[in-house]
């Protein structure tokens, strides 16, 4: 049985240790694992070579696609359980892509990966639009949603699905991460977030950006946003310490 990963370089899984850069465990030292696969297309999305293959139409403001082969790994569950246990770290961040399309292979790692680090947390990073099956489901400490706006160009029917934010704003474990790059993207999320009863105070807004200087400027006019809304900001640690590179 094998993972999809998504690679650093070609051959080497995008598997590594580092602190978490955004949202409510921002700077909390963990392991990443990256999954290759997402059913969303969005135009400034920063890790498009998890999905933006050769031959896929959709439209990305890099313009370019990727070659499948160098940026696609299938991974060995044994193997990938191996990989995450030797780094050491409790926390475990399951990031993509869309990392629950592959919820069977990723509930047989965690359940190896129990049995091998004393204290394993789990946290995903997901775009909302689908669950985690029971047995995966049970694995997972935290989850971080991150609910696509219309500037993500994907269709609202598609991205926002309103059983799945229900039943995510219902349940105690979940975060939502809205990107913005435009005070008229927090009108939006702000809507979402009363709609289906979304609690404020596990909010965060995200400036869309992929250099400290863009990031900064929008955390400018973010932070009275966020007062008038009452939703916490989220920086991109990463981003200000290793620039927009895999592996961070």
């Amino acid at each position: 049985m094998t993972l999809i990963l998504a690679t650093i370089t070609p051959g080497k899984a995008e598997i590594f240790a580092s602190v978490q850069g955004e949202g409510p465990s921002a700077g909390v030292p963990c392991t990443f694992m990256r999954l290759s696969r997402c059913n969303l297309a969005c135009v400034w999305c920063d890790t498009a070579y998890t999905w933006h293959f050769d031959g896929d139409d959709r439209p990305h403001r890099g313009g370019g696609t990727f070659a499948r082969a160098p940026n696609q790994l299938r991974m060995d569950e044994a193997e990938v359980a191996d990989l995450v246990a030797s780094l050491g770290q409790q926390r475990l961040v399951i990031t993509g892509g869309e990392p629950l399309l592959q919820a069977p292979a990723l509930t047989r790692v965690l359940d190896v990966l129990q049995s091998r680090l004393t204290g394993l947390f789990v946290e995903v990073e997901s775009n909302g639009t689908t669950k985690a099956p029971p047995a995966l489901d049970a694995f997972i400490g935290q989850y971080n949603i991150s609910p696509k706006l219309s500037h993500s160009g994907n269709p609202a029917d598609l991205a926002l699905i309103p059983e799945r934010l229900r039943s995510y704003a219902a349940d105690p474990r979940a975060w939502f991460k809205f990107v913005v790059a435009t005070p008229d993207d927090v009108t939006e999320a702000a809507m979402i977030v009363e709609q289906h009863a979304i609690s404020p105070e596990r909010v965060f807004l995200m400036p869309e950006g992929t250099d400290s200087a863009t990031i900064r400027q929008r955390e400018e006019w973010l932070v009275p946003l966020c007062l008038q809304h009452g939703f916490r900001l989220s920086d991109r640690l990463h981003i200000h310490l290793f620039g927009d590179e895999r592996g961070t």
